[in-house]
C-alpha cells in the first residue's frame, strides 16, 4: 500500500476543520430501544463534562425513556399552525445560537413542517454538524432510501420518510440496537411501544413476526456493511493492503415506472462490493412522453441522493452506447431492467438487455426482473400519435404508387420494388421508426394490389411472387428502421455539437473576459438564450453585505421565501430553494458559483409558465457554473493583483514625495526665515539697499515656494483625475507673454529673445494650464542656463500644430534621459545650477498638454547646444470671429 493511500485513511478518522461527528443508533424497528440508549450515552457524555443540549426527543409516551430525558437540558420546540393542527419542530437556529458540543435529534428520517428551512431533519443535522456541533441521533432500517423497495415488498407497506444513505456512511460511529421480535411483540402487547388499541393494529399491519425478523436482517446487514467499511480503514492505516475497489457499477434507465427501483437496487450493490455507480440514460432520439420525463427526472435526483453519478448520453443505439461508456468508465458491472415496453422492437434488434449479453466481453451484465407489486400496475396511457409523420407515411406510399404506375410500363417488375422502397427511405429520414414500418407496409400492400398478378387483388397466384414480397417486405422494414437510427444518431450529434459549441464559446468568451463586469455581461448573453426558464446573477452589495443586488437578469424584488433561500444558499455553499430540500416554497432554484474562499456569485433559475427545470437543465446549468466561477475568480485575482500594483505605487510615490517635499519645500522656508530674523535682528544697522535685497530674496522665495505647492496640488489633481477643463479662445502670444511676466525675476539674469509668428490662429484651450505648463518649461530652461546665456522661445504652426518651443544653452539632455525627465521627482544636475526642484514641473507639463490632446518632444538645442522643448497643440477649426 503507499503512503499516500495510508496518509488518506489516516486523515479520513479525523474530524474535518470545524465539523461535528455524528454518532446514529440504528434499529430494525419502533420499539427497541434506540432512543432509550442515545439518552443513556447521553448521560455518559454529560458526567464527563460535555455541555449537552436536546434538540428534539420522541418519548412517545414511556416511561423509562422520559426518565432518562430527566437532567438534561432541552431545547425549547417551536410551534407552527397547519391545516388546523399545531406542529412542533426542532428549533433549528435556536440550537445553533446555543452551541453545544452534543445535541440529540431523534428520528433522523422525519419530515419537517411545511415552512421550514429544511424538508427533512437529517437536512438539519447536516448543517448543526457543519457549525462544529456533535449529534447522536436515531434511525430505523426501513427509512434508507435504498431499502424501500424492499421494504414495501416485505411488509406491503411504502416508507414515505426515506433519507439518503451517505447518512449513515459519513457517521463517525453506528450503534445497532437490536431486539429480538418476540421480546419487541411482548413489549408490544405491554403497551411499552404503543397504547393498547394502536399495539393490536400495528401487530396486525406491521410488527408481524415474520416481517420483524426481515427487518432485524436488513438491519444486521446495514451495520455489518458499517463494519466492513470501518475494518477495511483500519487496515489502510496500518498501511496494509485493504479491499480495492475494482471497476465501476453502471445502471441504465428509461423513463419507466422501474427506474427508481433499479436505481435502488443498483445503490445496494455498489455499497455490498465496495463500487463506485453511476447512471446512466441514452437518449436514443424517441421522444418521451411528459410521464416519462417526470419518472425519468425521479430516478436521477434520486440516484444523486444516493451518491451516485448522472451521466447523460445521446446516440441512436441504446446497447451499443452503454458498452462504449463501460469501456470508457472502466466499468466491470452493467445493470439494467427488462423492460416490457416496446416489444415490437425487440421483434427486430432483440432489446437492449439481450444485445448486452450478446456483444459484452468481460463485463458482467446483470438484469433484473420487471415484475412489479400489484398496487403498482397501472394502465399506461397510449402515446399521442404524431398524425403529421404517419400522413407523410401515407403520401409517400401514394405518391411511389403513382410513379410506379407511370413507369410500370418501361421498368421490369422487380425494379419497381426500389421505387417504394425509396420511399421507405424518405419517411425514415424525415420522421422516425413507426411512420417508417407503416409506409413499409402500406408500400407492401400497394405494390401487392398494383403490380403482383393478378392485378388490382391482394390474392397472389405464382408462389415465387410470395417469395418477392416477403423479401420486399423485410428489405423495407430493415431499411426504414437502418434509416430511422442514422437519422436520430444525427439528430443526437447535433444537439451534442450545439451544447458543446455553446459551451466552448463561452468559454473562450470569459477567457477574454478580464473583469467581473465582462464576465457577467458575457453570461448575460449566453443565459438569454435558454427558452422558458429566467435565470438571473445575485451578487453582495460591496456597500452593505445584508442586500442583494441583482447583476444580470431576474427581478428586482424577491419574496421572502425566496431571500430566505438565496441567503442560506449563499451562507452554506450549497443549492437550496424551488426543486431542493432547503426552503423549496419559493420559485427560484439558487446556485452558488464558488470559490475556494466561498462564493462570488449566485445563479437563479426559474421556470417560465407552461415550462419546467429539468434534470438536464440542472446539469447543464451545474456544467455551465463551472467556467463562469473559474471566470469570477480570476476576474477577482485580477482586482486584486492591480489594486496591489496601485498600492505599490502609491506607497512608491508617498515616499518620494516625503523625501522630496521635505528638502525642497524646506530650502525656500530656510532662506525666507534667514532674511526674516535678519531683518529683525539687524533692522537699525542694515542699509536701506540691504533690506530691499532681503525683502526681494525673501519674495523670491516665497514664489518658488509657492510654485512648489502649485505644482503638488495640479500632479494631485492629474493623478485623481479631477483636472477640468475650462476651454476658451485664447491667442498664443497672450499665453507667451503672461508666462514670460510671471517669471521676470527667474529669467532676469538670461537673455530672452521672443520669436512670435504673425498671424497665429487661436487655440481652444484652458489658457491657465497651458500658460503653467510654458512656465514650467521656462524654469527649468532658466535653472540649467549659465548667467547670461539666450534662452529662446518661438510660436509658430508646424504641420497643423501649434509648437511653443523653449531654447536654452545648458548642458543639454542625453538621449538615454530624455524620455525619463518627464518622470515624477526626476531630477538632473548639470553644472552649479541643476538638481533643484521638486522633479514634477515636466511630470506637470506634460500632463497638461496631454490633457489636451497635445504632446512634448525634446530636441538639441540650436546649433546643437542645450536643449529644446517644444509644446505639440492641435488646432481645431477656428471660430467665425476669428476667420474674419
Amino acid at each position: 500500500m503507499s503512503d499516500a493511500n495510508r496518509a488518506d485513511a489516516l486523515l479520513a478518522q479525523l474530524p474535518r476543520h470545524g465539523r461535528g461527528r455524528l454518532k446514529v443508533f440504528l434499529g430494525a424497528a419502533p420499539g427497541v430501544g434506540k432512543t432509550y440508549a442515545m439518552l443513556q450515552a447521553a448521560h455518559r457524555q454529560l458526567r464527563q463534562g460535555v455541555r449537552v443540549l436536546a434538540g428534539i426527543v420522541e418519548t412517545h409516551g414511556r416511561a423509562e425513556t422520559e426518565l432518562l430525558l430527566n437532567g438534561l437540558a432541552q431545547q425549547p420546540l417551536l410551534r407552527s399552525q397547519y391545516r388546523g393542527m399545531t406542529l412542533e419542530e426542532m428549533d433549528l437556529d435556536g440550537l445553533l445560537a446555543a452551541a453545544p458540543a452534543l445535541a440529540l435529534v431523534d428520528e433522523l428520517a422525519h419530515s419537517n413542517a411545511p415552512g421550514s428551512r429544511h424538508a427533512k431533519r437529517w437536512q438539519d443535522v447536516q448543517e448543526l454538524l457543519a457549525a462544529g456541533i456533535d449529534v447522536y441521533t436515531t434511525v430505523n432500517v426501513q427509512h434508507l432510501e435504498s431499502l424501500n423497495d424492499r421494504i414495501r415488498g416485505i411488509t406491503g407497506v411504502q416508507v414515505r420518510e426515506t433519507l439518503p444513505d451517505w447518512v449513515l456512511q459519513e457517521a463517525f460511529e453506528l450503534v445497532l440496537i437490536d431486539l429480538p421480535p418476540r421480546e419487541l411483540l411482548e413489549r408490544l402487547r405491554d403497551g411499552k411501544v404503543y397504547v393498547p388499541e394502536q399495539a393490536r393494529a400495528a401487530i396486525d399491519a406491521f410488527f408481524s413476526q415474520t416481517n420483524l425478523t426481515a427487518l432485524r436482517e436488513l438491519a444486521m446487514q446495514t451495520a455489518a456493511a458499517q463494519v466492513d467499511s470501518d475494518l477495511a480503514q483500519v487496515y489502510r492505516q496500518q498501511g496494509q493492503a485493504a479491499p480495492a475497489l475494482r471497476g465501476r457499477l453502471l445502471v441504465g434507465v428509461d423513463g419507466d415506472a422501474q427506474a427508481e427501483r433499479l436505481v435502488r437496487h443498483a445503490s445496494q450493490v455498489a455499497e455490498r462490493r465496495h463500487l463506485p455507480w453511476s447512471l446512466v440514460h441514452v437518449d436514443d432520439g424517441q421522444g418521451l412522453g411528459e410521464k416519462a420525463r417526470g419518472e425519468l427526472q425521479s430516478a436521477q435526483q434520486l440516484a444523486e441522493r444516493l451518491g451516485g453519478e448522472v451521466v447523460s448520453l445521446r446516440a441512436g443505439e441504446v446497447a451499443r452506447t452503454l458498452l462504449q461508456h463501460a469501456v470508457e468508465r472502466r466499468a466491470s458491472v452493467v445493470l439494467v431492467g427488462q423492460s416490457r415496453r416496446r416489444s415490437w422492437r425487440r421483434l427486430f434488434n432483440g432489446g437492449v438487455a439481450p444485445r448486452l449479453l450478446r456483444e459484452a466481453h468481460g463485463l458482467e451484465i446483470s438484469v433484473l426482473d420487471s415484475q412489479t407489486l400489484p398496487e403498482q400496475v397501472q394502465a399506461r396511457p397510449p402515446a399521442a400519435p404524431r398524425w403529421r409523420d404517419y400522413g407523410l407515411a401515407l403520401a409517400a406510399t401514394l405518391l411511389a404508387s403513382a410513379v410506379a404506375w407511370g413507369v410500370g410500363s418501361v421498368l421490369a417488375l422487380p425494379n419497381i420494388s426500389l421505387i417504394f422502397l425509396m420511399a421507405v427511405l424518405l419517411v425514415a429520414v424525415r420522421s422516425s421508426m413507426g411512420p417508417a414500418l407503416a409506409c413499409a407496409v402500406s408500400s407492401f400492400l400497394a405494390y401487392d394490389y398494383l403490380f403482383i398478378a393478378p392485378s388490382f387483388s391482394l390474392s397472389i397466384q405464382r408462389e415465387e411472387d410470395v417469395l418477392t414480397l416477403v423479401f420486399f417486405l423485410l428489405m423495407a422494414t430493415l431499411t426504414g428502421q437502418l434509416a430511422a437510427r442514422q437519422r436520430r444518431q444525427l439528430q443526437a450529434l447535433r444537439d451534442t455539437q450545439e451544447e458543446t459549441g455553446a459551451l466552448l464559446d463561452l468559454s473562450r468568451r470569459l477567457t477574454a473576459a478580464t473583469d467581473r463586469q465582462a464576465v457577467l455581461s458575457v453570461a448575460s448573453q449566453y443565459l438569454e438564450g435558454w427558452h422558458g426558464l429566467q435565470l438571473c446573477l445575485l451578487g453582495r452589495d460591496s456597500q452593505d453585505q445584508g442586500r442583494w443586488q441583482v447583476e444580470v437578469g431576474g427581478p428586482l424584488v424577491f419574496s421572502e421565501p425566496e431571500q430566505a433561500a438565496a441567503d442560506w444558499a449563499w451562507q452554506h455553499d450549497q443549492a437550496a430553494g424551488h426543486g431542493t430540500g432547503t426552503l423549496p416554497s419559493g420559485r427560484w432554484w439558487w446556485w452558488p458559483l464558488s470559490a475556494e474562499d466561498g462564493p462570488l456569485a449566485l445563479l437563479g433559475v426559474s421556470a417560465m409558465a407552461g415550462a419546467e427545470v429539468t434534470a438536464q437543465h440542472r446539469r447543464l446549468l451545474s456544467a455551465l457554473s463551472q467556467p463562469l466561477a473559474q471566470a469570477l475568480t480570476r476576474a477577482r485575482l485580477a482586482e486584486h493583483l492591480e489594486a496591489a500594483r496601485l498600492h505599490g505605487e502609491t506607497e512608491q510615490l508617498r515616499s518620494a514625495l516625503l523625501a522630496s517635499v521635505s528638502h525642497d519645500l524646506r530650502t525656500p522656508l530656510t532662506a525666507m526665515r534667514g532674511s526674516i530674523d535678519s531683518l529683525l535682528t539687524l533692522d537699525e544697522v542694515l542699509s536701506k539697499a540691504d533690506r530691499h535685497e532681503l525683502l526681494e530674496g525673501t519674495r523670491d522665495e516665497a514664489e518658488r515656494l509657492d510654485r512648489y505647492i502649485q505644482n503638488l496640488l495640479d500632479m494631485t489633481r492629474l493623478g485623481h483625475g479631477s483636472l477640468k477643463l475650462a476651454r476658451d479662445w485664447v491667442a498664443p502670444a497672450d499665453i507667451v507673454g503672461s508666462a514670460l511676466s510671471r517669471l521676470r525675476a527667474v529669467l532676469a539674469p538670461l537673455q530672452v529673445q521672443v520669436h512670435v509668428a504673425e498671424p497665429l490662429p487661436l487655440l481652444y484651450v484652458h489658457a491657465a494650464l497651458i500658460e503653467q505648463a510654458l512656465v514650467n518649461v521656462l524654469e527649468n530652461a532658466a535653472r540649467f542656463s549659465p548667467v547670461g546665456a539666450v534662452l529662446t522661445v518661438a510660436a509658430q504652426v508646424v504641420e497643423g500644430e501649434l509648437c511653443l518651443a523653449v531654447g536654452d544653452q545648458g548642458p543639454g539632455i542625453p538621449e538615454a534621459e530624455r524620455s525619463k525627465i518627464f518622470d515624477m521627482f526626476y531630477t538632473a544636475a548639470r553644472g552649479d545650477r541643476g538638481g533643484q526642484g521638486t522633479g514634477l514641473g515636466l511630470a506637470i507639463c506634460q500632463g497638461m498638454v496631454g490633457a489636451h490632446g497635445g504632446r512634448v518632444s525634446v530636441t538639441d538645442g540650436a546649433g546643437g547646444q542645450g536643449t529644446c522643448m517644444t509644446l505639440h497643440l492641435p488646432l481645431p477649426a477656428q471660430p467665425p470671429q476669428a476667420i474674419e
